[in-house]
């Protein structure tokens, strides 16, 4: 959907051997700075591309390999309606990174390429999905706390400088407040119902809790994107500022829920209106993203199983593609 217009190589206007001049480099901020959305066919920094295609990529990458650790409850939610709802999220979240694929190929990179570099380990997906669904309130967690930090990340994403991208974030964002509000729901009846409930509650908020908020990425004196994202209104947010909003909305959820953030020094600043928090174990994030969390071996098993079991649907899609345009050209 997002492909059409594009010329059939699938190159952009960017990468058809042209050179940036400070002239040109100067009229793209000037666009930037104007609240302008950049197309597909647009001329862009090379820089600005590579960003991009690095960011939606890995995007649509978490998306996929989000399914994984929800999947692993589909059978065994406790109610027919607890699975409908969860099935449905689940294929959700497969048609997100259908979008977003489509929105990276029009920066002039193949869908098969971004799936191979996944695939070879060269690009990544969310930390977060490299830690297990170990009970059925691990579903509720995630729900809330981890599509929760999605959506304060996403919904700025759809004022994105790059149009494509930020087309494909205005549905994304709208299906994923559905997901949060199903993971609070799930939160909420735990935590109304018998102890061992709520003690599963508080467990799964204990071992989210801290990833979730590493979601956001390193400090921002430690990002390495962050800055010149925020110049190209890639990222309208810092990754400091959008962790503090997270904390500053989830808090007092937890409060209603009766759960206790697992955070010692949590404290309200009424100075500043903000939670001052503890600090973030930057050394398991670094494990996680480098590959040697709980889950990330299993989690690329699985995906590249998936990838090699979908090898013959692929070949017959492309079979019947080249057969439809061998009638045409006669």
């Amino acid at each position: 959907m997002y492909t059409q217009g594009l010329d059939q190589k699938g190159q952009t206007a960017n990468n058809r051997g042209t050179t940036e001049s400070q002239e040109q480099l100067a009229a793209f901020q000037r666009r930037i700075d104007a609240e302008e959305k950049i197309e597909a066919k647009d001329w862009m920094p090379e820089g600005y591309r590579r960003t991009l295609v690095r960011q939606i990529s890995q995007h649509a990458h978490s998306e996929i390999i989000g399914m994984q650790p929800e999947g692993n409850w589909l059978t065994r939610a406790p109610t027919l309606k607890r699975k409908a709802i969860l099935l449905a999220k689940v294929q959700d979240e497969a048609g997100h990174g259908l979008y977003l694929y489509s929105a990276g190929e029009t920066l002039g990179t193949s869908r098969d390429q971004m799936v191979g570099d996944l695939l070879s380990g060269k690009a990544k997906y969310s930390s977060i999905f490299n830690y297990p669904t170990l009970t059925w309130a691990d579903i509720g967690a995630i729900g809330w706390l981890v599509d929760g930090a999605a959506i304060m990340n996403q919904i700025p994403l759809c004022r994105c400088s790059y149009g494509p991208y930020a087309r494909a974030m205005v549905r994304v964002c709208k299906e994923e407040s559905f997901h949060q509000r199903q993971g609070f729901d799930i939160m909420l009846a735990l935590s109304r119902g018998t102890a061992a409930q709520q003690a599963m509650a508080q467990d799964a908020l204990n071992r989210w809790w801290w990833p979730s908020i590493m979601m956001f990425g390193p400090n921002d004196s430690n990002s390495r994107h962050s800055a010149q994202s925020m110049a190209w209104k890639i990222k309208r947010f810092s990754n400091d500022e959008l962790r503090q909003k997270f904390i500053d909305v989830t808090v007092p959820q937890a409060e209603f829920l009766g759960l206790k953030v697992p955070d010692d020094d949590l404290e309200f600043d009424k100075l500043t209106g903000h939670y001052r928090f503890g600090e973030i174990d930057w050394q398991e994030l670094s494990d996680v993203i480098a590959g040697n969390g709980p889950c990330n071996r299993q989690r690329m098993a699985r995906r590249r199983q998936a990838h090699d079991d979908g090898a013959w649907v692929r070949k017959a899609a492309q079979a019947y593609a080249d057969k439809q345009a061998a009638k045409k050209a006669a």
